[in-house]
């Protein structure tokens, strides 16, 4: 099957920076669509920003600018790089795949990861 672990989430301070990373792994034909999402205590989960295999992206308009979304294709993986973080980005972050697997190409299956967290202290 597929597995998509995420990397890099932390404690940092308010203003700090922190990049993301989520590796899809397994038994696959291609990638579609990835993309970022975060679930803060008691809120719910919320679109970040996408990124198609082409590269086109797009972005929640919360974010301001502050977020980046990238691709490499030949490994399979989905960054975020996070600048100018503040408390209120304090959540876990989930990364996104559309993924068609070796046997089944002609359709592809959503698949999440585990989360990770990220802490931003004041």
């Amino acid at each position: 099957q597929v597995q998509l672990v995420e990397s890099g989430g932390g404690l940092v301070q308010a203003g700090g920076s922190l990049r993301l990373s989520c590796a899809a792994s397994g038994s696959i034909f291609s990638v579609n669509d990835m993309a970022w999402y975060r679930q803060a205590p008691g809120k719910q989960r919320e679109f970040l920003a996408g990124i198609t295999s082409g590269g086109n992206t797009n972005y929640a308009d919360l974010l301001k600018g502050r977020f980046t979304i990238s691709r490499d294709n030949g490994k399979n993986t989905v960054y975020l790089q996070m600048n100018s973080l503040n408390p209120e980005d304090t959540a876990v972050y989930y990364c996104y795949a559309n993924i068609r697997l070796r046997l089944v190409p002609r359709s592809g299956n959503d698949y999440w990861g585990q989360g990770t967290q990220v802490t931003v202290s004041s």
